[in-house]
Order: C-alpha cells, then sequence, then structure tokens
C-alpha cells in the first residue's frame, strides 16, 4: 500500500497527477515493480490549513520545519484484500 499526502504552500497540483511519478520513481527502492501495489491513498493539505497530526514521526516534522511544500510518502503493508470497507 502506498500512503502519500501532498503539503502545499498556495497552488496545488490535482492529487491523480502524483501518484504515477511516484511510483515510478521508487522503483527498486521499496519494490520490484509498480504492480506489486495493490491500494494507494492520496491526499493534499494546504501548509497554512487547519488540521492536526497525531503521531508525528521525525521524517514528517522535519517535512514541515523546512517550511516549503513536500511530499509525505509510506511504504506499507496493504488491508485485508478480501475485506472492502
Amino acid at each position: 500500500m502506498l500512503q502519500i499526502t501532498y503539503f502545499y504552500d498556495s497552488i496545488a497540483i490535482d492529487v491523480d497527477n502524483i501518484i504515477k511519478p511516484i511510483q515510478d520513481a521508487i522503483i527498486g527502492l521499496a519494490y520490484v515493480d509498480d504492480n506489486q501495489i495493490s491500494d494507494v491513498f492520496v491526499r493534499k493539505r494546504n501548509l497554512s490549513g487547519n488540521f492536526r497530526i497525531e503521531n508525528m514521526t521525525s521524517i514528517l516534522a522535519e517535512g514541515f520545519a523546512r517550511g516549503n511544500e513536500f511530499l509525505h510518502i509510506v511504504v506499507t503493508d496493504a488491508p485485508d484484500q478480501e475485506v472492502l470497507t
């Protein structure tokens, strides 16, 4: 499963336009081929927006500390393929 959060400054690109380049960029780093990805969760948030982050990792904190727009990408095991919620 690929989880992508796009934290942007002022003008955001469409989330559907960032998925494929990211999947291709991490071939060989996170998986052998992007056809291994069965689930994708993508969202975008304005850095000036009103949101709360729970359980912030040091990597995510570093992204915020830089003060520029950034991507937070997590590769995890996919949920049970036999259960749809």
